[in-house]
């Protein structure tokens, strides 16, 4: 089933849904499904499982390093059939720009197809390890927006080397990232809701925005996407802080405010574990305000642990 008809079958119930980053190549997915495990007391619809980019390692022989390209984290694609059919929920891949030629998506769109995937997530993605702007790979998508076309045009039977007849055409739910605080690229908010209305007259069906800490960022930004005719669902997206050095690494990776009543907080704290029951809290707090304003879904960053997820959505479900 469709995001978008799992919100419409909700009929203004506000939805509960996480996502999970695939395990490291050689590990168990079993250690996957042991955090998973407890949340599905909390009925999720749908869960999304991020796709990590090619990136380098070096490799020694003859006391030579050898650089190669791998992927760390592959199977993306894999693990969500498998969700499905473990927990009989609409899984959902991301799908990037970077690291991916037009070719490869095309092929992940098709199975996707095949393992009846009906959504996705189009992103740009990051730019590789050690460098500093974002390079689209040779014969790849260069922005979301031309990753939104491609699956678009796949649904009306449109393929890279010509149109194919097809009696069951895919029919791919599309979601893509906002940005409240906007993308650390953008010159101006205003600018970066101008590249997401593109996106979305594109053909994406629904958005879900980056982490945020702030909710009167998230209320602001919907109101402007929806002044500038922004009409599909806005999934707010929610962060635990974990560690101290959340302090220091989220607002500089995701370009994003701290309130000044949580840094205090976080700083008072006499270790990690107090810092993990303040961000609890916190998103509890935050989870009930955004509840209140209506949205369609709550949407949990949970990133390989689920005890702190499980503990903000007792306190919300």
């Amino acid at each position: 089933m469709k995001v978008t008809e799992h919100i419409e079958k909700a009929n203004g119930k506000t939805l509960f849904s996480f996502e999970i980053v695939p395990p490291q190549k050689g590990s168990n997915i079993n250690d996957l499904y042991a955090n998973i495990d407890p949340l599905m007391e909390f009925n999720p619809p749908f869960i999304d499982v991020t796709t990590s980019r090619e990136e380098y390692v070096y490799i020694e022989k003859d006391g030579l390093f050898d650089r190669k390209i791998t992927r760390m984290r592959p199977g993306t694609v894999g693990i969500c059939a498998s969700l499905q059919y473990k927990y009989n929920v609409d899984a959902i891949p991301h799908i990037l720009c970077g690291g991916f030629t037009k070719e490869e998506t095309e092929y992940m769109l098709i199975d996707c197809q095949y393992l009846g995937i009906d959504n996705l997530v189009a992103l740009r993605g990051d730019p590789m390890k050690g460098e500093k702007y974002f390079t689209p790979t040779k014969g790849g998508n260069n922005y979301a927006i031309d990753l939104v076309k491609q699956i678009k045009n796949m649904n009306n039977g449109n393929f890279l080397h010509g149109n194919a007849e097809i009696k069951n055409k895919p029919d791919f739910c599309v979601g893509v990232a906002g940005y409240p605080e906007k993308h650390i690229e953008a010159p101006s908010l205003d600018a970066d809701l101008k590249r997401l209305k593109e996106k979305v007259d594109a053909g994406a069906d629904y958005v879900v925005t980056q982490m945020f800490f702030d909710n009167q960022r998230y209320f602001k930004f919907v109101q402007a996407a929806r002044n500038i005719g922004i009409t599909v669902p806005i999934i707010p997206g929610i962060k635990p802080v974990a560690v101290k050095r959340h302090l220091q690494i989220l607002p500089q990776v995701f370009w994003l405010d701290m309130p000044t009543e949580l840094i205090l907080d976080i700083e008072k704290a006499k270790d990690n574990k107090e810092v993990r029951q303040i961000g609890i809290d916190f998103a509890i707090q935050q989870s009930k305000e955004l509840l209140e304003y209506g949205v369609p879904c709550l949407h949990y960053y949970s990133m390989g642990k689920s005890d702190n997820i499980k503990a903000i959505a007792k306190g919300i479900f």
